[in-house]
This record gives C-alpha cells, structure tokens and sequence, in this order.
C-alpha cells in the first residue's frame, strides 16, 4: 500500500478501492478506477510495486470472497477490506518502524510526484499520473528540490549560451 502511493502517486481512497483486476503486472500498470472526482486512469507503476504485491498475495493476504486487493490481516475482520481507519494504523506502524515523526498518505504521493518531475517526467505526464484535471494542480503539488532547480537551470543556461556562441 505504501509503495502504490511511493511510487504510483495513488491517493489513499485509490489505494483502498484497488481490485485484483485493476492490476495488469504483465504491463506494469493500474487501472485506478475509483479516481477523485469519479474520473478513471490507467497508469504506470514501478515493477518494485508489482513485486511487493505478488508477495503479499503469496504470503499474507489471506483467501476472500471479494476482490478487493488489500484486506484486513489479523484478528476479528480478517480478510475484509481494508478500511482508512485501518490504514492509518499500517502508518503509524512504518512511522514507528522508520522513525520518522510524521509519515501520511498524501505526503507519500506528493513525494511521488516531486520524485518524477525530477527525475525529468514532463510536468504533464505528471499530471496524468497523479489524475490531476487541471495542470495548476499539479504545479502546487511538486516540491522541487533546491538541486534539481539548479541543476535544471544550469542545462537550461549551458544550452542557451552554445546558441549564443554558435550565432
């Protein structure tokens, strides 16, 4: 669950509405059906992500009678779908277990999402990934870190001052 926001960008509703048929491993991409604003999207994810899921379907999740891909583990609601309430608990259990003081979905996704413009992902690719409607959206949501600005100004002045030399 935390790396289909870590590395998909999905929202936490999109998270706890995946089916086992929203998942195409083959081609490394999810169908989020149950988007913000009733909007559907099929995107890419990290085969990191299809890695972990094949592992938790082989070793954890326990067999159901829904599709719904993550479900409830242990005790009196085991094998029901996972609700946010129980979300939040798997939360604080990576908070506790990585240290950090504060760890949320959405800052899962915006790290996500700043991770793949930086990494030179089209600021509307982005926008596609993240299911945004509008691209000022997207623009709020990435935090661009102070050495990727740099870095991208500096290719950006290099390439400027060659056209310079070469008039």
């Amino acid at each position: 669950m935390v790396l289909a926001m870590l590395l998909g960008g999905l929202r936490r509703c999109e998270v706890l509405g995946l089916r086992l048929g929203d998942l195409s491993p083959g081609d490394r991409r999810v169908f989020i059906s149950e988007g913000k604003g009733g909007h559907q999207r099929l995107i890419p994810v990290s085969p990191q992500f299809f890695a972990a899921v094949g592992d938790y379907l082989d070793q954890e999740r326990p067999t159901v009678d829904h599709d719904r891909l993550f479900v409830v583990l242990s005790g009196p609601t085991r094998g029901r779908p996972l609700s946010s309430d129980g979300l939040d608990e798997i939360l604080d259990g990576v908070r506790k277990r990585t240290g950090l003081p504060r760890l949320t979905c959405h800052q899962l996704r915006h790290t996500c999402l700043t991770r793949l413009r930086e990494a030179g992902m089209a600021l509307e690719a982005v926008q596609a990934q993240a299911g945004h409607r509008s691209i000022e959206s997207t623009r709020v949501y990435i935090h661009l870190a102070n050495s990727w600005l740099v870095e991208q100004y500096l290719q950006a002045s290099a390439a400027i001052d060659a056209d310079r030399a070469e008039s």
